[in-house]
């Protein structure tokens, strides 16, 4: 039950982030691309790597059962610290304001991780038949993600 309330808070906290992102990036008489990227990086990563990571590292059994994967892995374990220090340093960069082209880096690893990610459960449920919920939904999660987080970056680029 826990692993479908921190599922749903992930996807509920990408919502918030998108909203909250471009509200701040069509704020004023001119679409800012970098307000909405500053506002919207550190929240999805917290949303998606921080959650992920904590699940990980404190409901590691539950979490692999969910997605149809063997549990106590030192694999999981790890895979969870990269998260949280993933995590981590996105919330640093924003708060010491470290300015886009850091907040830039940290989203193309998150991103990098997650989409390997995606082809890894997407090799899971081809390969293995593991067609468990959580498992085959990440390949949407991250195709969605990806469209959020079009506009902005294609917008951003040229004032790099």
């Amino acid at each position: 039950m826990l692993i479908k309330v921190i599922e749903f808070l992930r996807i509920f906290g990408v919502g918030l982030a998108y909203y909250l992102g471009y509200q701040a990036g069509f704020a004023r008489e001119t679409y800012d691309p970098m307000a909405q990227l500053h506002l919207m990086i550190p929240l999805v990563v917290l949303f998606i790597a921080g959650t992920s990571g904590f699940e990980g590292l404190f409901l590691g059994k539950q979490a692999a059962e969910a997605k149809g994967y063997e549990t106590g892995s030192n694999y999981q374990k790890q895979s969870a610290f990269a998260l949280i220090a993933m995590t981590v340093t996105a919330l640093i960069v924003w708060f010491l304001n470290w300015g886009i082209h850091a907040e830039l880096t940290v989203f193309i690893m998150f991103l990098l991780f997650f989409i390997l990610s995606a082809v890894n459960h997407t090799k899971e449920a081809i390969q293995k038949h593991n067609f468990k919920f959580q498992n085959i939904n990440r390949p949407f999660l991250v195709m969605m993600l990806l469209a959020g987080f079009a506009y902005p970056l294609f917008k951003v680029w040229p004032l790099l």
